[in-house]
């Protein structure tokens, strides 16, 4: 359970990232003498800003789609071994949530793609 609001969180973090970057990087890129590298860190701001608005949400979402989030008594939540799970599951929520939200990358087009489609006579 711990997970599953990650996953929403990678999901938002790298679709806002990833459109943005992409973005700032089309449209101020040029103009205002921005490498690949500076647009992807200012569309990594945006992304995080982003997700503090967003962190709230996801998880009022995610405990009233699924209820209560533990059986366990407080004193097994507070052990080490609850604690270890958890981080686990967090991990591994946020790896399949950037993961899935890597999706803007199959709209972009390549670079050498457009380049090549650009050569060759209709």
């Amino acid at each position: 359970y711990a997970g599953i609001p990650f996953i929403g969180f990678g999901f938002l973090d790298n679709t806002i990232m990833l459109c943005a970057g992409e973005y700032i990087d089309l449209k101020l890129g040029a103009t205002l003498g921005l490498s690949t590298l500076a647009a992807a860190a200012m569309g990594n701001l945006i992304s995080d800003v982003a997700g503090i608005g967003t962190a709230g949400t996801v998880e009022k979402s995610v405990k009233s789609f699924l209820g209560r989030s533990s059986v366990l008594t407080a004193v097994q939540r507070e052990s080490a071994i609850a604690h270890r799970w958890v981080f686990l599951g967090r991990c591994i929520g946020i790896c399949i949530g950037c993961i899935l939200g890597m999706w803007p990358l199959f709209l972009l087009k390549n670079e050498e793609e457009e380049e090549g489609a650009q050569e060759q006579p209709v």
